[in-house]
């Protein structure tokens, strides 16, 4: 979708979406949930590391069977060109690895735009079902696992 393409009452959901996701990595950061524990590395949320830490806590909600029935797709380098393929995962994958897998999918498919190739790269209304859907897991994480303060700056 281009720039000048986008419907104005979409605009303000894809801000809303990139706070919220935005939060969310900082509430990971203020937990100390690294990507890299050692002192004088990047400060960066460790997304792995809060799966393996949380999955077992983790009860998927209405908001996550949403995702992962919603099936965003990534894009994938072939021999000739770039494509979108369904996100694989391992048959053991917690609920918790496939909500925020598809999360941070959605998150690059907007970030690094190129959706042509994609039968929904222009589809406003599979945007929006997407952006509304991945915030509301967002929340729900950050109710779940503790991270309601930082994530919402409750204090």
């Amino acid at each position: 979708m281009r720039h000048d393409e986008i419907p104005d009452n979409l605009r303000p959901l894809v801000y809303d979406f990139f706070f919220w996701f935005s939060r969310f990595e900082f509430a990971l950061k203020e937990a100390r949930i690294l990507k890299n524990l050692e002192p004088g590395a990047n400060a960066e949320p460790g997304w792995t590391r809060f799966i393996n830490d949380c999955k077992d806590h983790y009860r998927i909600g209405t908001a996550g069977e949403a995702l992962i029935a919603a099936n965003p797709q990534r894009q994938v380098v072939t021999e000739s060109n770039l494509d979108f393929r369904d996100v694989g995962f391992n048959p053991n994958a917690s609920d918790l690895e496939r909500v925020v897998r598809l999360a941070q999918t959605v998150r690059n498919n907007l970030f690094h735009g190129g959706k042509h190739g994609s039968a929904y790269w222009n589809d406003a209304d599979r945007m929006r079902l997407l952006l509304k859907t991945t915030i509301a897991v967002l929340d729900d994480l950050a109710d779940q696992m503790g991270l309601t303060s930082d994530y919402r700056s409750e204090y």
